[in-house]
């Protein structure tokens, strides 16, 4: 009998070929961008280009729109194909106001509205969403490396921007796109589970909890690190469960799932302002307002919370 495949989680899952082998190709570059086949992704300051809070759809540029904005855009990165069509991220942050545009007026009416893909990311096809957010991310790295970190000199962007290259030839750096890993995890001592909040958090909401890898920290170490850390917890056993990428602005998280003893919890005030075991009979009768809420559901925290739910 075939193994399902497991579920992936929100903006995973990614349909574009990365195309690595076409990103040094200079002449197969130009003509794809003059290809009226192709399709452009806009990132304004963060935001994506979304048909409208209640038909939340990507917004995919035709070349003719596409090099109108090139121009103006701070950075054209290639995202990759699908089948034939090439997709590139626009960097449109450099224009004040970029709804109001000619070249988005779409005969006079906004093509859309530029929203933080997080209020709209549970709504966008599951595809769309991480063509979006890799766009979102890729931008936020350029625009955050446009110096280079070892002499200070300026970067030229190179390889259909997943190269950032010193201009000093003295110095000569390849910088990279970067990724930070973090781990997330629920702890649960097989009928109730640990969720804390931050006070930046919106009213009620509870999570599990979380912390960026130190260097020279495996991932199950990193777990352990930041349970005893903020609730002062010992863990028994600590399980591997999926990944999401989560460019918001740069990290990738890695989630686990791990069991301990029930005891009183030591809260570190410092990262938490409260914490407490919670039974799987409270979070099923969650009242999701102001008083109590679980992560957004576009969140890996939610799915660890979902999946050990489910196995009641």
């Amino acid at each position: 009998m075939e193994e399902a495949r497991p579920r992936g989680n929100f903006y995973s899952g990614m349909r574009l070929d990365r195309a690595d082998h076409l990103r040094r190709d200079g002449d197969w570059l130009t003509a794809r961008l003059a290809d009226p086949a192709s399709r452009f992704v806009p990132v304004w300051r963060a935001r994506n280009l979304i048909r409208s809070e209640q038909d939340p759809r990507a917004v995919w540029l035709d070349a003719t729109v596409g090099d109108a904005l090139r121009a103006r855009a701070s950075e054209t990165v290639f995202l990759g194909l699908d089948g034939e069509t090439a997709y590139f991220a626009l960097d449109l942050s450099a224009i004040e106001d970029p709804e109001n545009a000619p070249e988005l007026a779409g005969g006079g009416a906004p093509l859309g509205r530029f929203l933080d893909l997080r209020a709209v990311g549970p709504l966008v096809e599951r595809g769309e969403g991480a063509i979006l957010a890799y766009a979102r991310g890729l931008i936020h790295w350029h625009q955050r490396h446009r110096f280079c970190g070892v002499c200070g000199g300026a970067t030229t962007s190179t390889q259909g921007g997943h190269l950032r290259l010193c201009r000093d030839q003295d110095c000569g750096t390849q910088h990279f796109p970067r990724t930070d890993p973090a781990v997330i995890m629920l702890i649960h001592d097989g009928e109730r589970c640990v969720l804390g909040r931050q006070k930046i958090w919106p009213s009620g909401m509870h999570s599990t909890l979380a912390g960026f890898v130190e260097p020279g920290e495996s991932l199950e170490e990193a777990v352990a690190r930041e349970i005893m850390e903020e609730v002062g917890l010992e863990l028994d056993q600590i399980s591997y469960q999926s990944s999401q990428p989560w460019p918001f602005p740069a990290s990738l998280m890695l989630g686990f799932h791990a069991t301990c003893r029930h005891r009183p919890l030591r809260i570190d005030q410092n990262e938490l302002a409260a914490a407490a075991w919670y039974s799987r009979d409270a979070l099923k009768a969650s009242p999701e307002d102001d008083s109590f809420r679980l992560p957004r559901r576009d969140s890996i925290a939610r799915r660890l919370i979902d999946d050990w739910l489910a196995e009641d």
